[in-house]
């Protein structure tokens, strides 16, 4: 070592060493990107340098701080306070006398930092320099005053290697790699091959600085950091995706039940998992997860709504833990979970109507079959008959949805490895999510919530397996602020899914298998049962909901005669009889005798002006195999009115543009089909107004029958810029707070009216002074108005929207 430090100190004065001009007194930041440092593992082209009591550091992460993460060197600095820095460029062959005192090295050198301190008599006390061999790194440390040394290399704030010698004369130093790697936050020297029980592994560190590890642990195993492996793993199934316990996706082609878990370590234990398809016939969803408790059979049930059963009985539950048949069960609002432990072994199983969570820990080495598992049994091999419909096993193609634009679903599946996502990556790899993810968006509707759905399982998962949460992902992506289960306490026949209504609303829609011989049919429900001097009609109430029909509101002839619904499977029937005629027409003919009857809307007088229900006219009789059907579709004729104005010296513009969803993703189009009841989002956008001094304020919308929007019949559905009370439909957003807002409602008609209905809005602009430009809803006393400014119209501006049947 010491024949070193004369040997570089005079490679040093020969070659000339250029100074830099990077003195500093006490502290300073140098640039080294002439001649970068490796330091295990780590590159860096600045170091910080600072004297600390009688400390000398030298550090790559900022300047040091006491008990501060950092890499740093530390040595004694003795009583210099100052220095600066000169840089030898020089090839230092392998072979040299460096490399035969440190044999780990194995790069040529390239560069050293020299970095001389100095007291405050300019006597030069100490010379450190570090040296660039390309992936590696040295250290060199020379004294020039007898004390002790000692040369501590920290990473992460933890000593790598600490040399520790003393000085007597002019000649001694000190020399040492500061070569290596890093893995999970851990320093490796070069050249070595380790074992780390923190990880569980056999680290290899080579003289590139790539580390790679063999782990002892199994791919569901995790390791205690004790050098012991445990099971620890999670299987995720969300929509028609299974994320195995060892991450490999498998995707559920049809409508049958599948084993997801069975493990070995509990005997007579499984979970399985059943799947059903919902608007299109050919994309599956999982519907429901069974948990068979032992070879008799018992079973739990984790359905939709949150509904639980034991066997055919529905258990009721709450946050709070109750133990069946040894089973720990509870339900809050973002589903429900079921907790087994049995023979050291734990699993629970999280299910909110959509995505199920299962988690398994307990001792490594056990195999798990089923669909989560480790074992490599096929998608057939794991299906069960027991609980599947019949025919569950055949596949539909249906013809694609031309609305769907797979680049951009593919765009938003892909937010999982953008911030604040990231922050989750390297502990969960996002890319089965995104494969989920697009293999169900691009083919299916981005309905019912369910864009966020793959981005809340993501995020559930991160924060379940690792404790770590995804911040602020929910406003960024316009999702719910809050994690809801999939219609929760919602709960629906078994032909039917929870989804939302065209009204937005959560409603039992038709499942598309079922439904596909009314819709064929053009028909609600069943032909007509005749019977001696009776009939009964039979309709789903899913398909009435469809046509935004309350079953409620019908009757037959008699007003008397309405609707039985059936609550288990959602089928309304209507009937009459010779005892109860509900008002029935008896005709004769010279060989039959006809029984007929309608069912109709209540009168239409006692909806008052509007109405959102779907005026219906159903003729049945015995001879009649499908009813009369009449139904009314509202269309857009324009869904987007720019108007310019001029108020002075200023000009901006107005727009108003309709949408069917709410993130703004679908514009109204003139061939829009718009239905009754169907929940209709309009925005309220300028241009060219001053956003800081200027608050545009939508004073009121109203509907009238007439072009004019003071003629004919009115109806308001913003007043003094707030929701009309009476119409629990209209809601209003942002208004008063910028030079845009919006508002929403469920599509009408004017009763008794066929023609077109057309939409007004009333806008004034408001000079911005705290809150005073934001109407006061639900608040008795009018706001305040600010003062005029050059910016407001003498005549507040009128938008006009019209559409048509």
């Amino acid at each position: 070592m010491f024949c070193f430090i004369l040997h570089l100190t005079a490679l040093s004065l020969l070659a000339g060493a250029a100074a830099t001009n990077q003195a500093f007194t006490s502290f300073g930041e140098i640039n080294i990107n002439s001649c970068p440092i490796t330091y295990y593992g780590q590159k860096y082209d600045k170091v910080y340098v600072a004297f600390h009591v009688n400390t000398f550091a030298v550090c790559f992460n900022g300047l040091y701080k006491p008990g501060i993460r950092n890499d740093c060197i530390l040595m004694s600095g003795g009583t210099a306070d100052r220095g600066d820095l000169a840089v030898l460029t020089r090839e230092i062959p392998t072979g040299s006398g460096v490399h035969k005192l440190l044999p780990n090295l194995k790069n040529a050198g390239k560069c050293v930092n020299i970095i001389p301190l100095k007291d405050s008599q300019q006597y030069e006390i100490e010379q450190v320099e570090l040296g660039n061999f390309g992936a590696q790194a040295i250290l060199a440390i020379k004294t020039y005053s007898g004390y002790l040394n000692e040369a501590d290399a920290q990473v992460n704030g933890l000593t790598v290697s600490k040399q520790i010698f003393q000085t007597a004369d002019t000649s001694n130093g000190v020399i040492t790699d500061v070569s290596g790697c890093r893995l999970s936050g851990v320093a490796f020297k070069t050249n070595t091959t380790v074992r780390d029980p923190k990880i569980c592994s056999t680290v290899t560190c080579d003289v590139s600085g790539v580390a790679t590890a063999i782990s002892d642990c199994g791919p569901m195993e995790r390791c205690r950091g004790d050098g012991r492996c445990m099971l620890n793993t999670m299987c995720i199934v969300t929509g028609s995706t299974v994320i195995s316990f060892t991450g490999r996706v498998e995707s559920v082609p049809d409508r049958c039940g599948y084993t997801l878990m069975k493990p070995s370590s509990i005997p007579g234990f499984q979970v399985l998992g059943f799947f059903q398809e919902r608007r299109r016939k050919d994309v599956s969803f999982l519907d429901r997860v069974i948990l068979q408790l032992d070879e008799t059979g018992v079973q739990i049930s984790l359905e939709q709504g949150g509904r639980v059963r034991l066997d055919d009985k529905v258990l009721t539950l709450n946050t709070s833990a109750q133990v069946v048949r040894g089973v720990e069960l509870s339900r809050d609002h973002t589903g429900v979970t079921a907790k087994i432990s049995a023979s050291n072994y734990t699993v629970s199983v999280h299910f909110d109507g959509f995505t199920a969570l299962m988690h398994m820990t307990g001792p490594g080495g056990a195999p798990v079959h089923g669909l989560c598992g480790n074992s490599s049994s096929s998608l057939i091999e794991n299906r069960v008959n027991e609980h599947s419909a019949t025919s569950c096993e055949i596949q539909y193609d249906d013809a694609a949805d031309i609305t769907i634009n797979c680049n951009t679903t593919t765009e938003w599946c892909s937010l999982l490895k953008q911030a604040p996502f990231t922050a989750c990556n390297k502990h969960i790899n996002p890319e089965p999510f995104i494969t989920a993810c697009k293999h169900t968006l691009c083919r299916y509707p981005a309905v019912d919530g369910l864009r966020c759905q793959f981005l809340e399982t993501y995020a559930r998962v991160c924060s379940h397996q690792n404790n770590i949460t995804v911040e602020s992902w929910r406003p960024k992506t316009r999702c719910p602020a809050v994690a809801q289960a999939f219609c929760h306490n919602r709960f629906c026949s078994a032909h039917e899914f929870c989804g939302e209504s065209r009204g937005g609303r959560p409603s039992c829609l038709c499942r598309a298998i079922f439904a596909s011989k009314y819709r064929s049919a053009s028909t609600f429900g069943e032909p007509t049962v005749c019977e001696y001097k009776s009939a009964s009609l039979t309709l789903a109430n899913c398909l009435l909901e469809e046509k935004s029909i309350d079953y409620s509101v019908l009757h037959l002839n008699d007003e008397v005669c309405k609707g039985e619904l059936d609550n288990l499977t959602h089928m309304v029937t209507f009937s009459f009889n010779s005892g109860k005629t509900c008002g029935t027409v008896v005709m004769a003919n010279t060989s039959q005798i006809i029984y007929k009857n309608t069912i109709m809307t209540r009168n239409i007088s006692t909806f008052g002006l509007i109405n959102r229900h779907s005026p219906v006219h159903i003729d049945f009789s015995c001879y009649y195999s499908q009813p009369d059907i009449k139904s009314l579709a509202i269309k857009l004729k324009h869904s987007s009115v720019v108007q310019q104005i001029t108020s002075g010296r200023w000009n901006y513009s107005l727009t108003m543009k309709a949408y069917t969803s709410a993130d703004r993703m679908n514009a109204i189009e003139a061939s829009t089909d718009i239905q009754l009841d169907e929940k209709i989002w309009v925005e309220l956008k300028s241009e060219g107004l001053d956003e800081k001094m200027v608050a545009l304020v939508t004073d009121s919308c109203w509907a009238t029958d007439q072009p004019s929007p003071s003629e004919g019949l009115r109806y308001d559905l913003v007043i003094k810029g707030c929701p009309n009370p009476a119409d629990q439909t209209v809601e209003v957003e942002g208004n008063g707070l910028g030079t845009s807002s919006s508002f929403s409602f469920n599509a009408f008609q004017f009763s008794g009216k066929t023609g077109d209905v057309f939409l007004h809005c009333r806008l004034e602009l408001c000079v911005r002074s705290g809150s005073a430009c934001v109407p006061r809803c639900g608040q008795t006393k009018r706001r305040r108005r600010s003062a005029v400014s050059k910016y407001e119209d003498e005549n507040p501006a009128f938008i006009t929207m019209v559409w048509t049947f």
